[in-house]
Formats: structure tokens, sequence, C-alpha cells
């Protein structure tokens, strides 16, 4: 594989990650309901997530297809069990919170799914950067969780506004250095 092949890869990945990310960042800045200042934050943080999104997609663009290699199909399937497993699991957990009538920790539930879904994506990535992003969201759910018990604040608020911190550093982070690959 010759460097041009593995430049234009890196590329491609750091674009890929900068859109995903963005864009979930965007949906957990979205979370928490807020007003005032906090509200206009939370406004700024989804705008910032969107632009980084459209950069991560002007970069996955402009690096193009690369070469012809063939999917890693045994990757892909890997990397499909972990989103359903990870979507079956915050489902699941969402559901039983309800029923318990604690339906307001759902937020810290589903961050924390999250935060563990990144530990079995290192290997299938190839990116073991994703176990610091994996521990920060890890971070932010327990906190979400003991704040909110220990007091008025909304565990949604926690959850939301630094699962989406969490994943926009991560995400701009990754744009960033795939524009100094290209």
């Amino acid at each position: 594989m010759d460097s041009s092949t593995v430049e234009t890869g890196s590329r491609r990945r750091a674009g890929l990650t900068g859109l995903y990310l963005g864009l979930f960042a965007t949906v957990w800045f979205s979370v928490p309901a807020a007003g005032g200042v906090l509200r206009v934050l939370l406004i700024v943080g989804s705008v910032a997530a969107l632009l980084t999104a459209g950069w991560g997609l002007t970069l996955l663009l402009r690096a193009g297809r690369g070469s012809s290699e063939p999917r890693d199909r045994r990757a892909d399937r890997r990397y499909l069990l972990i989103v359903l497993a990870e979507f079956a699991a915050a489902g699941v957990g969402a559901l039983l919170l309800s029923l318990a009538g604690q339906a307001a920790y759902t937020p810290a539930l589903v961050s924390a799914v999250v935060g563990l879904h990144f530990f079995p994506l290192v290997p299938v990535l190839g990116d073991p950067r994703l176990r610091v992003l994996g521990a920060a969201v890890c971070a932010v759910a327990l906190l979400a969780l003991v704040l909110g018990m220990a007091t008025s604040i909304a565990p949604g608020l926690i959850a939301g506004v630094g699962t989406g911190l969490a994943l926009l550093a991560y995400a701009a982070l990754a744009v960033i250095s795939g524009q100094k690959v290209a």
C-alpha cells in the first residue's frame, strides 16, 4: 500500500469521524431542556457540532474513494453488531427506567451505554484513542447519575452537555488531524 492510499484512508476515517460524531454531538446538545443563557450555550454547541460535521463531510468528500481495496466484511459485521447491541441496551434500559418511574435517568444510562460501546470499537476501527472518549463519556454518565441523585440538577442536563462536549471535542480533533494528513 503506498503512502497516498494510507493518507486517503486516514483522511476518510477522520472525515467520517467528524461527520458522525459531530451529528451525534448535535443530538446530545438537544437532550437538556434549558432556558436563558444555558439554552443559548446549547444552541452554540449544536451549531459548532453541525459545523464540525460539515467540516468532516468536506474532508471525506475531498479525500475521494482512495484505492479499490475490498472492504473488510468481518470488521463491518463486528461494527454492526456492536452498534445493534448499543441500541438494544439503551432501549431496554430506557424502557426499564420508565417502568420503574425513573425516566429522568434515561440520558445518564444512554450516555453510559454510548461510552461503553467505544471500547469494543477500538480494535474494529483501529483507533486506541476511542478508549479515552469512552472513559470520558462514562465519567459524564456517572456524574449525571450522582448529581441527579444528590442535587436538583437534572441528569439529562449533565449527560446532554457532557456527552455533547466529549463527542464534539473528539470530532473536532479527528478532523483537525485529518487536515494535517491532507
